[in-house]
């Protein structure tokens, strides 16, 4: 069996396979059989009106309807969902990082007010809310509590994302950090956190598409959103099942954009990054080695998308007798010095001094008479 062919369980044989196919044959008919039930329970209920005649659908659909009712109600669900969504993300922020912080009581006051808020369900808080904002006068309380609500709950999951993604980056990232001189608490805010922050954005998109699906719980507190206003005009007309599949479907539209975006964002990411995304030609490079992989290294690293000057050094300095004495011989010899004298034929090639004393004299003897390209282990 083939690597492209292995799964988790054996392959079935031709019984298997036969059977398989006659119960994919019999889902897919109870499916369309319900299908059926139920388009001709809407054509001819027993009690009521025909559901598929135009005279319901007519006013779910009219222009009235969607200047009076789905979108300001479409405009209040995005408002919302906005509001919240920065929110939870300066939320999620703060939380993760504190739940990371050395400090053992901020650590554990952090893990207490993310699990608290994980686990109380959004409705309850917005209920919670709404009383509370209603009681103290605020203005618009049942907007403010969608938002409080939705905030709290999903900025805590999103405390969990940047926790994860600090504890998936790999061990090396702190020690180099710490090597450098950097405190742990420098290490966290300057190092790990700004990479797990990229790298959660993928799955704190997706989350997103919970925020805005979550707002439809407004209606219960009477927040008009597109969902309320929905229920509005089908108790206006009677046809309340068409005008929430109208809602239900710009509810999916919605979302499956959202979808969209997290998909692509790996992507858009990868693009926006200048590090290389394939493996070294030959790893590792021998001492002396004749071949030129450095230099098909270093073109694989293309031009700079958003400008500035050259590379002087190359992303990686492969070789292991790239020595601090005679580097610039050395950086040739890897084929990373474009402005070597070997490429000016009206300049002489530059000989390796013989006594590290040496360094620094220019041909005739005299110090700093040579070239400032040259200017260091030049003789």
């Amino acid at each position: 069996m083939n690597e492209s062919s292995s799964v988790l369980f054996d392959q079935p044989g031709p019984r298997g396979r036969r059977r398989i196919r006659v119960f994919n044959a019999i889902a897919s008919l109870l499916l369309v059989a319900l299908a059926v039930f139920v388009i001709l329970r809407l054509h001819n209920p027993p009690d009521g009106e025909n559901q598929l005649g135009w005279e319901l659908w007519k006013p779910a659909l009219d222009r009235e309807a969607w200047t009076d009712f789905y979108l300001p109600g479409l405009w209040m669900t995005v408002k919302a969902a906005v509001v919240a969504v920065v929110g939870s993300i300066v939320f999620g922020i703060v939380f993760g990082i504190g739940r990371l912080v050395p400090n053992a009581f901020v650590r554990a006051v952090s893990a207490v007010i993310v699990e608290f808020f994980r686990a109380v369900p959004e409705l309850l808080l917005m209920v919670f809310f709404w009383r509370w904002f209603a009681f103290a006068g605020l203005s618009s309380p049942s907007y403010w509590a969608v938002v409080g609500g939705l905030v709290l709950y999903n900025g805590s999951v999103i405390a969990e994302l940047v926790r994860s993604g600090v504890g998936n980056l790999p061990h090396g990232q702190r020690e180099a950090a710490l090597a450098l001189g950097l405190s742990p608490m420098q290490s966290l805010m300057t190092v790990e956190v700004p990479q797990a922050v990229y790298a959660m954005l993928p799955a704190a998109i997706t989350q997103l598409v919970v925020v805005l699906k979550d707002t439809a719980l407004g209606s219960i507190i009477m927040y008009t959103d597109l969902l309320q206003e929905s229920r509005r005009l089908g108790a206006m007309y009677f046809n309340i099942l068409q005008t929430l599949v109208v809602a239900g479907v710009v509810y999916f539209v919605l979302d499956w954009l959202l979808s969209r975006l997290a998909e692509r964002m790996p992507a858009l990411m990868q693009g926006r990054t200048y590090g290389n995304t394939v493996t070294e030609p030959t790893a590792p490079i021998a001492i002396l080695d004749a071949t030129n992989a450095n230099q098909i290294a270093d073109a694989r690293q293309g031009e700079r998308p958003y400008g500035g000057a050259d590379r002087q050094f190359p992303d990686h300095y492969h070789g292991s007798n790239a020595t601090t004495d005679h580097w610039q011989h050395a950086h040739y010899s890897h084929g990373h010095d474009r402005n070597h004298p070997v490429n000016h034929p009206q300049r002489p090639f530059p000989k390796l001094p013989t006594d590290r004393r040496d360094a620094g004299k220019g041909a005739e003897g005299s110090e700093g008479s040579g070239d400032p390209d040259d200017s260091a282990g030049v003789e």
